[in-house]
């Protein structure tokens, strides 16, 4: 068996680094969006704590990692922030975050990509659309 085929039969999860790797993103993630005045504003009011145990759920259930999300679905989610103004120009600044996140802990472009696409999927019910 060729290591292409092995390799593609561990999850995502798996190939950026398990928990430990998810773990790392999402703390440089949050720190990366809350020095971001584009977006920092969308969490004052919440517990960061909780947010990024959220967040670190869901990343790994949409990353074929051990799943323990019980979040609400993106649309509900996210109702009240697109009330707030939410709109393409904040997403992109996530998805931006996200990336550069994931390049600086060294995971392949390859790897980034494909947690961007996933990410991209749930524009349409982040933005209530």
């Amino acid at each position: 068996m060729s290591t292409n085929v092995a390799e593609k039969k561990s999850s995502l999860f798996e190939q950026i680094g398990g928990e430990g790797a998810m773990d790392a993103a999402v703390d440089l993630f949050y720190r990366k969006v809350l020095s971001d005045e584009r977006i920092s504003h969308f969490f004052e009011d919440v517990d960061m704590e909780r947010q990024a145990a959220k967040q670190k759920a869901f990343l790994t259930m949409v990353c074929g990692g051990p799943s323990a999300y019980s979040g609400k679905d993106m649309r509900k989610g996210h109702t009240h922030l697109v009330k707030r103004g939410l709109d393409d120009t904040h997403f992109n600044a996530v998805a931006e975050h996200l990336s550069a996140t994931l390049l600086e802990l060294g995971v392949a472009k390859p790897l980034v990509d494909q947690v961007l696409a996933i990410a991209e999927s749930a524009r349409a019910d982040v933005l209530n659309r």
